[in-house]
């Protein structure tokens, strides 16, 4: 760990943002994933299968870091009704450090490392199963150029769970995730509602120097940062749009104010497009439909807004929070057409591409299939006609979208000779592709099908040239 960089910033706001708390024993522990990228990056890549284990395991402190596991403090509303007894219940903050590539602050955080004085009695820990889907999910949305947290480790603890949702008992599991930040529109809701204002301003200034400091001598720091925060939950908004994805849990508490999609639950991916696609079987309403995203980004982000009034003003604070709209107006167009490796034009031409290209996607041709079938635009015309979704391109419906198509340029990244375009389909994630990677861990503990899958994973994201 020679060029680990460690931090500890956490602990400058002080000890009424979180409990100091103990992790769980484990009974034992079995390294099942480490993201060999980022432990590289990280300086990290040297640790022994057994020296991971004590730290993302058993996590003894990493030298220089923390020196004992912190759970975040944090209210938030769930499905629109507030709740002052949330906080880190099955995980905790257990180390920072620097980014050596880009100078940036990182969040080792867990799930299902025990239980808190937030756990409100649950037991703290995590299924198996639930730690594979957030692997799953956290791959594919980078790949799909998502800004995501990362899985950065997931270790088996040999422990029998019983869940409601899943065959019990189940085996159970600790994910440790990298992420930006840990600091949720929650995190503000709790100050607001203690009426806590020195601790809001503290708040503010940790968020401007660690996450945003381009904003240091901005004239209204309230304003500034919910501006930048504004911008970038927009922009990730757009984002799940264009992957096709339902984070299906958008509580205030699983809003960062990086713009940092995280804390993978029920998430699934749209077979094709339908605004009415749920994730989780318990929204009943559609509340966190696909279609009703944005709007919910939208509402958590005056609620952000709200915790900032007391320190600025309404007149202040309203036209920044009313860009969300507009900045997610221009991000959707960028990043549709990011996906399929076109150049944007004019904001009104991109507008009606992308209205166009829903309506098409209405008529049940498969969501990723096309932006697959199309990566180039007209260049790839050869290769769509080829395509299981071939039915739905030579139709009159198709005739406007390759009438627009005319319109764009490839992007100098379009890549059409990497291996992965000479595919017919796509790798997709359904919901039926994930029962299916995890059926035969739970038979045998066979492990082959998850490995191949984040092989596959990975030769989509060179091909789309993501870089973390």
């Amino acid at each position: 760990m020679t060029s680990f960089l460690p931090a500890s910033r956490h602990l400058e706001l002080g000890t009424q943002f979180f409990d100091a708390v103990r992790p769980a024993e484990f009974p034992e522990t079995v390294l099942r994933h480490r993201d060999r990228r980022w432990s590289e990056r990280l300086g990290l890549d040297d640790l022994g299968d057994e020296q991971w284990l004590r730290h993302f395991g058993r996590f003894e402190p990493l030298p220089g870091s923390l020196q004992e596991p912190l759970a975040l403090r944090y209210h938030g509303h769930q499905f629109r009704s507030y709740n002052p007894d949330l906080g880190d219940g099955r995980g905790f903050l257990f180390a920072q450090c620097m980014d050596p590539a880009d100078g940036r602050l990182l969040d080792f955080g867990t799930k299902g490392s025990g239980t808190t004085p937030w756990s409100r009695g649950g037991d703290g820990r995590l299924t198996l199963k639930g730690g594979v889907r957030e692997v799953l999910a956290t791959e594919m949305l980078e790949a799909l150029g998502v800004y995501t947290s990362k899985s950065f480790s997931l270790v088996e603890t040999g422990e029998e769970l019983y869940r409601g949702d899943e065959p019990s008992p189940t085996r159970s599991s600790v994910l440790t995730r990298l992420s930006h930040s840990h600091i949720r529109i929650g995190t503000f809701q709790r100050l607001a509602y203690l009426e806590d204002t020195e601790s809001l301003i503290r708040l503010v200034d940790y968020c401007i120097a660690n996450y945003y400091p381009d904003l240091a001598s901005a004239s209204s720091k309230p304003a500034a940062l919910l501006e930048a925060v504004v911008a970038n939950v927009a922009r990730l908004g757009a984002q799940w749009i264009a992957a096709g994805f339902v984070h299906g849990v958008l509580n205030t508490d699983n809003i960062n104010i990086t713009g940092e999609s995280f804390d993978y639950g029920p998430w699934r991916f749209v077979p094709t497009y339908d605004p009415q696609f749920t994730a989780a079987y318990f929204d009943e309403t559609g509340l966190y439909s696909f279609g009703r995203q944005p709007d919910t980004l939208a509402w958590n982000l005056t609620r952000l807004a709200e915790c900032l009034v007391p320190l600025s003003s309404v007149e202040a604070l309203e036209p920044v929070l009313n860009t969300v709209w507009p900045v997610f107006r221009a991000e959707l167009p960028r990043q549709i057409l990011r996906r399929l490796g076109l150049v944007p034009t004019d904001v009104e031409q991109d507008g009606a591409f992308v209205t166009a290209l829903f309506g098409l996607l209405t008529s049940q041709a498969q969501y990723e299939q096309f932006f697959f079938d199309w990566r180039g635009g007209l260049h790839s015309a050869e290769r769509a006609a080829r395509s299981p979704s071939a039915e739905h391109y030579m139709g009159e419906a198709f005739r406007p979208i390759a009438d627009l198509l005319e319109a764009y340029a490839p992007a100098a990244d379009l890549n059409l000779d990497h291996p992965y375009f000479a595919r017919r389909t796509p790798r997709t994630m359904l919901i039926e592709e994930v029962e299916a990677i995890w059926s035969p861990i739970a038979a045998s503990d066979d492990w082959s099908l998850f490995e191949s899958t984040l092989s596959e994973i990975a030769q989509m994201r060179d091909a789309y040239g993501i870089i973390p």
